[in-house]
């Protein structure tokens, strides 16, 4: 098998992928008041468009760990989602960290003061004591608008309150009703030129009965040979409730990456499951 997988040529296209990350902030997260939307909704915007998720933190709202989490992903140069922590209130901390971990200051941006001063004049209705912007309570309603110098907004549909982004780092309401179509305007605004331009595929099979620790050097030796290609694997311990090679112990075991590299991988993939005397369960589209 070692002989066959050194023989096999494969042409890697010259795509210089990028990865998306995801920041969720918030205690109610963390505690489970509340369970959180904005990974599974995420990853299905990115899969619309061709494009995957890289990964993903749960953050407390505590300050030190927020501006250290950012820190590092302005580091890293990923394109980041942050969600939560933009508002005005006690527990929101997200906006003075961002320009902590970008070593600057918040301001009130320019455009977002128009938006949030639109906005309450349309909550007052009409009446002038809740639509005079210079009460403490309006005042405090324009701590929303105040971002890290050199940012740019980001429209929010639901109640123009904006969000806000600097540095590829994206930073939306932590409400999923709102930030839903703020991550999805930011694709759609700067990433276009790169949706569905991998070509990503998915392919799996069952092994009944298979170990994890016998099949891990053949995936091993198929990432080495097969650069863009993931081989990954989903034990299971069966479900009593299914029939068949479901309701045993078994695993999934596939390849994922671009479209073009995988049917080499597959093919050995395959003939190298059946090497080390395994059957294989090919998952029909009613499965």
């Amino acid at each position: 098998m070692v002989e066959e997988l050194k023989q096999v040529s494969v042409d890697v296209p010259d795509v210089k992928a990028r990865r998306f990350g995801l920041i969720v902030i918030g205690d109610e997260i963390l505690s489970g008041r509340r369970q959180d939307k904005h990974l599974s909704k995420l990853i299905e915007l990115l899969n619309e468009r061709g494009l995957s998720l890289s990964w993903a933190k749960y953050v407390a709202d505590d300050p030190e760990q927020i501006t250290a989490t950012l820190k590092d992903s302005f580091e890293i140069g990923d394109v980041v989602f942050s969600t939560g922590g933009i508002g005005a209130t006690p527990d929101d901390h997200t906006r003075q960290c961002a320009a902590l971990a970008l070593g600057t200051k918040t301001e009130l941006h320019p455009r977002a003061q128009e938006l949030i001063a639109g906005r309450i004049q349309s909550m007052a209705e009409g009446d002038p004591i809740k639509a005079d912007l210079k009460t403490p309570e309006n005042q405090h309603r324009f701590k929303m608008g105040e971002f890290p110098l050199g940012s740019d907004i980001i429209p929010n549909p639901y109640n123009q309150i904006p969000g806000f982004s600097i540095q590829e780092h994206y930073f939306v309401p932590g409400f999923p009703v709102m930030a839903s179509p703020m991550m999805a305007w930011c694709l759609d605004t700067y990433y276009q030129d790169l949706f569905h331009r991998e070509n990503w595929a998915e392919q799996s099979f069952i092994v009944p009965k298979g170990v994890e620790s016998t099949l891990t050097p053949l995936m091993e030796r198929i990432e080495a040979t097969f650069p863009g290609v993931k081989v990954f694997s989903l034990p299971s311990v069966g479900d009593s409730s299914k029939v068949g090679v479901y309701a045993e112990r078994h695993i999934e075991l596939g390849i994922k990456g671009n479209a073009n590299l995988l049917e080499s991988a597959w093919i050995v993939l395959r003939t190298g499951t059946e090497a080390l005397g395994y059957a294989i369960h090919d998952i029909s589209i009613s499965e």
